[in-house]
């Protein structure tokens, strides 16, 4: 509970990975992929309760013995081309039936197992302190827009007109993007977007919270899985661990909307 509003943890979590089979229950770091994500959302104390959902009998096995509740997702909203908001709209009406009063819903995607208890404190904090509908975790951009280019007709163009795209690096302007790490919202506000069609889980008044590079592995390849390998196998065996809530809290840089 955070600002007097009880908050509700969801991974979602489908059984059917094209790029990687089984991913989201493929041991990572000595622990299943979905493990890591379960065990930050238990971390946290503002969360009340922590959710799988999942079309998955696995999934849901290997979820419950991480101490997760399980809800299973309708196969119509476990396709390819499902959308989470529609799944998560879906949970919401089936909590709202059973009397779950919760205002603010944290999405944790299995995919960013290396993100940190401080870092959804973090949004869940200055969701509450600026009085925002949402919150997202973002990194510095991979490619800054500045530097992309679009090819018309085998002719380079840059992709923003007019900028100069040699420019040093130090001089360029910050670019993020969002990793996919932690959503922070208000559960009214993504449900009344649903009459309009919203697919946003970034809407209303918005916030951000910047992580490193480091934490902001998304994983959808099996090469990925081998770069989170070195990254967890390069760290001190317990350096997640020992981090506290408040040292994690203290690396993050805001950055806000108006």
């Amino acid at each position: 509970m955070i600002g007097g509003d009880r908050v509700v943890a969801v991974v979602p979590a489908r059984a059917g990975s094209k790029s990687v089979p089984g991913k989201n229950i493929r041991p990572l770091g000595g622990k299943p992929l979905i493990a890591w994500s379960i065990d930050v959302a238990k971390a946290v104390p503002a969360i009340d309760r922590v959710i799988v959902s999942t079309d998955g009998a696995e999934i849901a096995g290997v979820a419950r013995k991480h101490g997760a509740e399980v809800y299973d997702r309708p196969a119509a909203l476990a396709t390819d081309a499902a959308q989470v908001t529609d799944a998560l709209r879906d949970l919401i009406r089936t909590l709202r039936r059973e009397r779950e009063t919760a205002a603010i819903m944290v999405l944790l995607e299995p995919t960013a197992p290396l993100r940190l208890p401080g870092d959804v404190a973090a949004c869940l904090d200055l969701m509450v302190a600026r009085g925002l509908d949402s919150v997202a975790t973002f990194k510095e951009a991979d490619l800054n827009p500045h530097r992309a280019w679009k090819l018309v007709d085998g002719r380079p163009e840059t992709f923003l007109p007019g900028v100069d795209p040699w420019q040093r690096r130090q001089a360029l302007p910050a670019a993020h993007q969002l990793n996919g790490a932690v959503y922070v919202f208000s559960i009214d506000g993504l449900m009344e977007g649903a009459g309009k069609g919203g697919l946003s889980l970034l809407f209303g008044k918005t916030g951000a919270v910047a992580m490193p590079q480091e934490r902001s592995i998304d994983i959808d390849t099996l090469l990925d899985f081998a770069t989170a390998e070195a990254l967890v196998a390069a760290s001190e065996a317990s350096s997640f661990d020992k981090l506290t809530l408040r040292q994690a809290q203290d690396e993050e840089q805001e950055i806000t909307s108006p």
